[in-house]
């Protein structure tokens, strides 16, 4: 059995991730970490029933993951803290999968050192929905036949996302630009802004939508859409523990979903 252990366990996605490892025949929830309900019975805290496993300040996070023998740790928390707890998980030996989004540069070199100096695993995507990343393929077969299309990317999310655009519009941009080449990213317009070679990003936060993303690809009379929407969280949770099973058997290193999934090759 793979020993997995949560972070931000008591959140939205901690919850939800938590029921899909017991719902694994082939993982077990070996720990929990949160900062509030310290102490307390995770499966209390969640609505799951007494599971046995307390919630742990991620402070301890080294000494609860040897203590406890776990050897994943997924997170879904907020930049600032993952990038902690990222370096806390590898220094004590853990492999790692990882959906938070809204690093900045700083953060990102410092979850690769870490993962590289301990030569664990991680898979670090900005999504984890199987359909967001044949999303991602079907962009980059698009932008390869669409060369002179204007691009542009909307994204919708509910209004407690605190990073504005999502993780997965900005790798959008990314897929997409890898194939042009050269575009620049303007993020909304306003007052006297005349169109260029570039990609708009534009980011709309409302009431409980869980993540809406449209590609539009416009050319002379004519225009291409390309859309994924989440209708539940599940298609995160599914596919992080999803992830957590599939990183267990790779070599040391930092892989997305598409390497879970296989796509590309």
């Amino acid at each position: 059995m793979i020993r997995a252990a949560v972070t931000g366990a008591c959140g939205r996605m901690g919850t939800l991730i938590i029921q899909n490892i017991l719902a694994a025949q082939d993982m077990e929830l070996s720990a929990a970490f949160d900062i509030t309900n310290i102490g307390m019975d995770v499966g209390e805290a969640v609505g799951s029933g007494r599971l046995g496993v307390p919630i742990s300040d991620p402070a301890d996070m080294e000494f609860v993951i040897k203590d406890t023998g776990t050897q994943v740790v997924i997170d879904f928390t907020i930049a600032k803290a993952a990038a902690g707890n990222v370096v806390r998980a590898a220094n004590a030996g853990a492999n790692l999968v990882v959906g938070t989004t809204g690093f900045n540069e700083e953060h990102k070199q410092q979850m690769h050192r870490a993962i590289s100096d301990n030569s664990v695993a991680a898979v670090i995507s900005p999504n984890f929905a199987v359909g967001v990343n044949i999303f991602w393929e079907l962009l980059k077969e698009a932008a390869g036949s669409l060369d002179g299309f204007d691009v542009e990317i909307m994204e919708v999310h509910h209004n407690k996302k605190k990073d504005a655009p999502s993780g997965t519009a900005v790798k959008a941009a990314e897929v997409i630009n890898n194939v042009l080449g050269g575009r620049d990213y303007v993020y909304g317009r306003q007052g006297i802004a005349p169109r260029e070679d570039e990609i708009g990003i534009h980011a709309v936060r409302g009431g409980d939508v869980v993540g809406d993303h449209t590609v539009m690809f416009f050319g002379d009379g004519e225009r291409i859409e390309v859309r994924h929407q989440a209708h539940s969280r599940q298609a995160f949770a599914g596919g992080a523990v999803r992830a957590a099973g599939w990183v267990m058997e790779q070599p040391a290193g930092v892989y997305g979903m598409a390497d879970v999934l296989g796509l590309g090759k």
